[in-house]
């Protein structure tokens, strides 16, 4: 299996049986390392919340390659409007696919689509994090999240093999709270996310994964690893 960080939150992960992408963030991303036309066929999208900085891509790359959306079921609700194929979902629900098993995290943050030509905000369910079960590996994506003490139960309820954290402060968990998830979720690499991508959240990726011994992984934008 070969994992590919993006950049900002989106993750690229492309098994035996399918290519999955969670939240691209691609095309008004200059940090990216990654273009859309740079991607394969996608065969599932996973969305984490509603923020464009999270979907921005759903819709042109589902189009292209008839991906299916996977997403909290207002989420999902709202692109299947949109002509997508989806399948909604809730907090603490799973759904074996035939590429693997997905369950919905909860995750403190919002979760709305900004329809800035009428200047509304469109409320689209609640946040979520992702585990997901594929070959026989466990990933933890947390979306864009607080810290919050049931990533505790998290830890103790999956073998996480790979986990992506927040760590851009301000909109998510900072630094120092995403140490303290790294040490609850326990999983074997944590990845650092969603930062630098915007002046307000610029961290240092490389400090925090040293910071975390051999359980950190710098990732830089486009980069892969094998797990």
């Amino acid at each position: 299996m070969r994992v590919t960080y993006v950049g900002h939150s989106t993750v690229l992960i492309e098994t035996v049986k399918a290519n999955l992408l969670i939240d691209p963030f691609i095309t008004s991303n200059s940090l990216a390392g990654l273009s859309i036309q740079d991607l394969p066929k996608i065969d599932a999208i996973l969305l984490t919340h509603g923020h464009g900085d999270h979907v921005e891509d759903t819709q042109p790359i589902a189009e292209r390659d008839g991906s299916l959306v996977i997403a909290i079921a207002e989420l999902a609700t709202y692109f299947s409007w949109k002509g997508l194929r989806t399948h909604g979902m809730s907090i603490g629900g799973g759904y074996t696919f035939d590429f693997g098993r997905v369950k919905l995290t909860q995750a403190f943050h919002g979760s709305s689509v900004t329809e800035t030509n009428n200047r509304q905000i469109v409320y689209t369910g609640m946040p979520a994090g992702l585990v997901l079960n594929l070959e026989g590996k466990t990933i933890y994506h947390a979306g864009d999240t607080a810290l919050f003490s049931d990533m505790k139960l998290i830890g103790s309820q999956n073998k996480i093999d790979l986990a992506f954290l927040p760590i851009g402060d301000n909109f998510t968990m900072g630094p120092e709270d995403a140490r303290i998830a790294a040490g609850w979720i326990n999983a074997k690499k944590v990845v650092p996310m969603h930062y630098n991508t915007f002046p307000v959240i610029k961290q240092d990726g490389q400090k925090f994964a040293g910071s975390l011994g051999n359980q950190g992984l710098y990732l830089a934008p486009g980069e892969a690893f094998e797990l």
